[in-house]
C-alpha cells in the first residue's frame, strides 16, 4: 500500500448531543475495502469530527500494523472545514475542547509517511456521512 485515501465524517444530533462517526478506507482508483461507524456518545459536531479522523488513523494502524503505516502516504478527506483549515494551519484552534482532540490527531500523523487532510465538498462525502447517521438511527437518535 503507497496511498490509502480516507473518507471520514462525524455528526452530532442536537450540538452537542447523540455523536457518531463513518469512516471508509479506499484505495487510490477509489475502491473502498474496509468501512467502520462508531457511536461517540455526547459531544459537539466539531469534537465528532475530530474523532472520526483520529479513529481512522488509529484503526489504520491497529489493521495493518505500525511498519506498514510508516511506508503509507494516507489522505483523508474530510467535509468539515473547520478541521482541515485547523489541521493544515488555517484556523486557530479557539474552542477548549478541541485543543486535545487537535494535538492527537497532530501526534498521530507522526506515525505515517504522510498524512494529508483535503477539504471536500459534503456530495463526494455522502458515503460517510451515511455510515453516521445509519449509526445514529439504529440507537433510536431522533433529531429531536
Amino acid at each position: 500500500m503507497k496511498k490509502v485515501i480516507i473518507y471520514t465524517d462525524g455528526g452530532s444530533r442536537g450540538n452537542p448531543g447523540p455523536s457518531a462517526i463513518g469512516v471508509l478506507f479506499c484505495n487510490e482508483k477509489g475502491i473502498c475495502f474496509k468501512k467502520f461507524s462508531e457511536y461517540l456518545g455526547k459531544m459537539t459536531n466539531n469534537e465528532a469530527e475530530y474523532k472520526a479522523a483520529i479513529s481512522a488513523l488509529k484503526k489504520f494502524k491497529a489493521i495493518f500494523g505500525k511498519k506498514l503505516a510508516k511506508e503509507t502516504e494516507i489522505e483523508i478527506r474530510s467535509d468539515s472545514e473547520l478541521l482541515v483549515n485547523q489541521i493544515n494551519g488555517k484556523y486557530k484552534i479557539l474552542e477548549k475542547n478541541l485543543q486535545p482532540l487537535f494535538l492527537e490527531l497532530w501526534n498521530l500523523k507522526l506515525d505515517f509517511k504522510k498524512v494529508k487532510f483535503k477539504l471536500i465538498p459534503r456530495n463526494k462525502n455522502k458515503e460517510a456521512d451515511k455510515l453516521v447517521n445509519q449509526t445514529l438511527d439504529s440507537l433510536g437518535q431522533s433529531l429531536f
